[in-house]
């Protein structure tokens, strides 16, 4: 099969090191792709929102299957205009990615599902989000309802905090969502990131991670698009699993048929384990990143067959086998991320780091005369395996310290909750 994957960051670096391996896979592109992608697949420059030039390419190129990576490819309808011209591809209609790109059409769905979620109210002005967050004191949190590339929430620990956001969601009009924002109540408890593949009827959970969102050292910070990752996760027991897929995942599946957007692709669920059990914070309707970089290091199935399963609706035959090891991944990420940062600097001593030592996935990088750059916020993910969490911490430690990038810095905790907890 000939595949195009859609993205340039570590989730599609991950993805195309998984389908290379595939028997299935003769050929592999991906758009953009990145410089370590190139090292696997042919890198075409085409941006993941080009929604045009992806699917002139995939019919020029004669594409089998596209496998799209970045939610704004997902919300802008790329899978859509594929089909239309019978082309496959992994991931969910634009009716179904406003799962994602719209935070309020996901509480709404909770609502009249049944699907426990954290209380809120959805607003088109600022004065009226500022009177309900006054009413309400803090901590409350405010959310851009649309895409934010994992920086359009803001758990605020004061009122006057709360109202800076929401004066920042209003004047905002550079991204894809409608000037619109979603306040709701602080839950107190443990986050947890679920994966589940969806065929639009039946489901394949695979696996749990914990991701690091704040940019800081014990959690302290402005929110990224995640600094770190690892699976499995401790707290993820058999029993809670099962509350997770019948309280959550699977009203949620129920529901986006009856609203007739039948959801396909790979649903991430991100849960706040709280003393009333796990409710649903916010939907993700792709693999996450970085949370996608260790799935793909446990998984020891053939991925393909799985993704595309997701697309025919023969999901209800399938099974994947995971890795009893543990996989971390250590983000590496350019000085003043996620605010303003260099790119262009110069990366040395990655070709020093043994593959039983770590696997790096690239993430923004960029490469000449054999030499590499950074290109981005977040840089590199260095992935590791162990016994345990903390085995695989240690690897990954110990590979980072070998990399020199005078711009780059990363957490020095990833992986804390979960050694902790063992």
């Amino acid at each position: 099969m000939r595949i195009l994957v859609v993205g340039g960051g570590g989730r599609e670096h991950a993805l195309c090191w998984a389908i290379s391996a595939s028997s299935l896979c003769e050929n592999l592109y991906c758009a953009p792709g990145n410089a370590g992608i190139s090292k696997i697949a042919e890198c075409i420059d085409i941006q993941a929102n080009n929604i045009k030039e992806i699917v002139r390419f995939s019919l020029e190129s004669s594409i089998d299957f596209v496998v799209i990576g970045p939610e704004v490819s997902l919300v802008l309808g790329l899978v859509d205009e594929l089909e239309k011209l019978g082309i496959k591809a992994f991931g969910p209609t634009a009716g179904a990615a406003k799962l994602e790109g719209s935070k309020g059409f996901m509480k709404d769905l909770c609502i009249k599902y049944n699907i426990p979620t954290a209380a809120y109210e959805r607003f088109y002005d600022g004065e009226s989000a500022k009177k309900y967050i006054k009413e309400k004191g803090a901590p409350i949190v405010v959310k851009e309802d649309g895409l934010a590339a994992g920086k359009g929430v803001t758990i605020a620990a004061s009122i006057e905090e709360a109202l800076v956001a929401v004066e920042n969601i209003i004047n905002n009009n550079s991204r894809l969502s409608p000037n619109g924002l979603v306040v709701e109540e602080f839950l107190k408890g443990q986050e947890l990131s679920y994966f589940v593949l969806v065929d639009g009827t039946n489901t394949l959970p695979l696996a749990g991670a914990q991701d690091h969102k704040k940019v800081g050292d014990k959690d302290t910070g402005p929110n990224t698009g995640g600094m770190g990752a690892y699976s499995p996760a401790p707290i993820l027991t058999d029993e809670l699993e099962s509350k997770i897929m019948e309280n959550i995942i699977l009203p949620t599946v129920k529901g986006m048929a009856q609203e007739g957007t039948p959801f396909k692709g790979v649903l991430y669920a991100g849960l706040m384990l709280t003393s009333e059990g796990p409710k649903l914070l916010e939907y993700n309707v792709r693999f996450g990143d970085p949370e996608c970089q260790v799935l793909m290091m446990r998984l020891r199935s053939d991925i393909l067959p799985a993704l595309l399963a997701t697309n025919q609706g023969t999901l209800d035959n399938f099974s994947l086998r995971w890795s009893q090891e543990a996989a971390l991944t250590i983000v590496m990420a350019a000085k003043g991320y996620p605010g303003k940062y260099e790119t262009g600097e110069r990366i040395v001593g990655l070709e020093s780091i043994k593959t039983d030592e770590a696997l790096i996935f690239h993430a923004a990088t960029k490469s000449k005369n054999g030499q590499f750059f950074s290109n981005g916020g977040r840089v590199l993910n260095i992935c590791s395996t162990g016994k345990e969490i903390k085995n695989a911490q240690k690897k990954a430690y110990g590979a980072i310290k070998k990399i020199g990038w005078k711009g780059g810095f990363y957490r020095s905790d990833i992986g804390w909750r979960a050694i902790n907890q063992s």
